[in-house]
């Protein structure tokens, strides 16, 4: 279903506000995250290797966007804060697999509270209804576009 016209495209924020929404997590996040000594976009890299089993570099490209020399950066900056290490893969050698450290685990393992805290902040504003809402749009509109990440979810509950 076609919503937008050349005519009234810039009449809609749609755009606007995602973008912005998803800027507005990453700070709240990282504000949460500062006394671990970690960023948001860091700690989802140890949430893609704990939670979806992202085990090599190529996996959380996909699942997080992100460009490979932007990846080895990061996982290089995570691995000098002893939360992952990478290792060559015993069946294919050119292949690096990711594991994550013990304070690696232990940093990860913390999701459900540091997450809990950052999402109330963020959706504190909604009625119960309207979250629910807001997650069943969301939830469509990526099912539609063939995200795994959220048809995985969707499958496991």
């Amino acid at each position: 279903m076609a919503h937008f016209t050349p005519e009234n495209f810039h009449d809609s924020l749609l755009g606007m506000l995602l973008g912005r929404t998803e800027q507005l997590k990453n700070r709240i996040l990282d504000r949460h995250l500062e006394p671990h000594g970690v960023t948001a976009q860091q700690f989802k890299v140890l949430v893609m290797i704990a939670r979806f089993c992202a085990e090599t570099p190529a996996d959380i490209c996909r699942m997080l966007n992100l460009d490979s020399g932007s990846m080895t950066r990061m996982l290089d900056r995570l691995e000098q804060k002893n939360l992952l290490s990478r290792a060559r893969s015993e069946s294919d050698r050119r292949q690096v697999q990711l594991v994550l450290t013990d304070e690696g685990k232990a940093l990860s393992d913390l999701l459900p509270e540091i997450g809990a805290h950052a999402m109330n902040e963020m959706v504190g504003v909604l009625e119960d209804s309207e979250l629910l809402a807001l997650e069943k749009i969301l939830t469509k509109i990526l099912v539609a576009s063939g995200d795994p990440i959220t048809i995985a979810r969707i499958a496991e509950q």
